[in-house]
């Protein structure tokens, strides 16, 4: 807020708008509760997130996570599986059967575990961005002419 030389208050900005913390929001988003209350649940099953939330009404539908949650989940499950396949082979190598028995679960257990929560991280940091209509302005594409293509229409 600034001040004008007859004393006039400018305000920039909504007014009225909600803050939305970064850290907050994707916080309650790991722990599958709602970005904007934090008290409704996120998710109705296992990957698929309310449409509404029951306790504050806010809108999940438009969100966007699409396939960032999966690349999350193989750069942190890849980093960690490698990394103890590594450590383990150097002190105890183990048969080719043995290895699959052993790495193959535990890969797989640990990408169940955490993809749920990459998700809700995700989209509380699209809450918290206002990206893909959780800002109140549609989430159409832009209309913009890219330079060397044909207008069709």
């Amino acid at each position: 807020m600034t001040t004008t030389s007859n004393s006039q208050a400018i305000q920039y900005g909504d007014i009225d708008e909600t803050k939305r913390p970064l850290g907050q929001s994707i916080k309650r988003g790991l722990l599958g509760r709602c970005p904007a209350c934090g008290s409704g649940k996120l998710f109705r099953a296992y990957l698929k997130p309310v449409d509404n939330c029951a306790a504050c009404g806010e809108a999940m539908h438009h969100h966007r996570a699409d396939d960032l949650p999966p690349y999350i989940t193989i750069v942190i499950v890849g980093h960690v599986i490698i990394a103890g396949y590594m450590m383990t082979d150097l002190i105890w190598p183990m048969p080719l059967w043995l290895t699959f028995a052993i790495w193959t679960p535990l890969t797989l257990l640990a990408t169940l575990l955490i993809i749920q929560p990459i998700k809700g991280g995700v989209i509380g940091l699209q809450w918290a961005l206002k990206m893909h209509g959780f800002g109140g302005h549609s989430d159409e594409q832009d209309q913009y002419e890219i330079p060397g293509r044909r207008h069709q229409g």
